[in-house]
């Protein structure tokens, strides 16, 4: 099935059942008023929303109206923990050695991670504000994985039955704050502004066989004002599945029923897939001419990120996204 949430209802949204072409919706509000609720509950909840699911997919819902995009918030609008990894270590190991840096044994055996923005997401549709160009503005195209709660000290096996929701993430990053902030040695803060979700998650059983071994084995496709940025293969060159991410995140603590997991920037080692952020480009142009060529951002541009099926149809829609200046208040 297929899950988003309206701006309606407070901060929260109001819970909606999508459509699998995403073309039509019904309310859920009659079986959770929220995603956050339904997560909280999900062993119970997630049958009654398939079966609101069946029916609306089959034309016999009642209560259906068509989608507008525009008026959809992000699934969760906000969410108790938003956790980032880096699991393309191609995208690592190119950052590393554009600047003669060597990547550490550790990296390919436990995962890079961090403590994200959770208080607010984005919408498919909404601007992307930021107060100046000068700070390096940047996308990343990602997947995220959200789970319902996860004890303490899972191993990965276990994990893997806490994975309830499949969607997308455009991971804003602030590139030219991010060296100061790390020389600090206390990790990303005014570098890592809100992100954005895509209009939908799924259930895993929505992507049929391109859900296996924990991963998406299909491209990630992403625009830059029309033009193709780049389609890296989700499935290859992850060197941590979302089982292993979501038990790294739970190696110490819990985690909270509706905590959002991300890959990380989707790369590949064939360059010719593109890429996912204007750091990697940047990166395989620093490697190739001793210097990058392509400028991040600027106000105005749009950015588009969605991930097709093998029929060509979206799977989870379309993020899209103008970058916008944030008035100084």
């Amino acid at each position: 099935m297929k899950l988003g949430s309206l701006k309606e209802g407070g901060r929260d949204g109001t819970l909606i059942v999508v459509s699998r072409d995403l073309k039509r919706a019904v309310r859920a509000t009659g079986v959770a008023a929220t995603l956050q609720q339904a997560l909280e509950d999900w062993s119970n909840i997630a049958p009654r929303l398939n079966a609101l699911s069946e029916s609306l997919n089959d034309g016999d819902a009642d209560g259906v109206f068509e989608v507008d995009f525009n008026a959809l918030a992000a699934p969760l609008p906000r969410a108790y923990e938003f956790v980032d990894g880096s699991a393309y270590l191609p995208h690592v190991e190119r950052v590393r050695r554009a600047r003669g840096a060597e990547v550490p044994e550790s990296f390919y055996t436990d995962p890079l991670m961090y403590q994200a923005t959770s208080a607010g997401f984005y919408g498919p549709r909404d601007a992307v504000k930021v107060v100046s160009e000068d700070y390096g503005i940047d996308l990343e195209a990602e997947i995220v994985v959200v789970t319902d709660d996860v004890p303490m000290a899972v191993s990965a096996g276990q994990a893997a039955g806490h994975i309830q929701l499949i969607g997308l993430v455009n991971d804003v990053s602030l590139r030219n704050l991010i060296p100061a902030e790390l020389a600090k040695g206390f990790g990303f803060l005014q570098s890592k502004p809100r992100s954005a979700l895509s209009p939908v998650f799924v259930t895993p059983d929505e992507l049929g066989p391109a859900w296996r071994g924990h991963k998406v084995h299909l491209p990630l496709l992403t625009h830059i004002n029309g033009q193709w940025f780049g389609a890296p293969e989700a499935g290859v060159d992850m060197q941590f599945d979302f089982s292993q991410l979501v038990a790294h995140a739970a190696r110490t603590r819990p985690l909270s029923a509706g905590t959002v997991v991300g890959s990380g920037t989707i790369a590949n080692e064939d360059t010719s897939k593109g890429a996912s952020c204007f750091a990697e480009l940047r990166t395989v142009e620093t490697l190739r001419d001793g210097k990058p060529s392509t400028p991040f951002m600027k106000f105005g541009d749009v950015v588009r990120i969605e991930m097709l099926d093998c029929d060509g149809g979206s799977i989870f829609g379309a993020i899209e996204q103008r970058i916008e200046q944030q008035p100084v208040p």
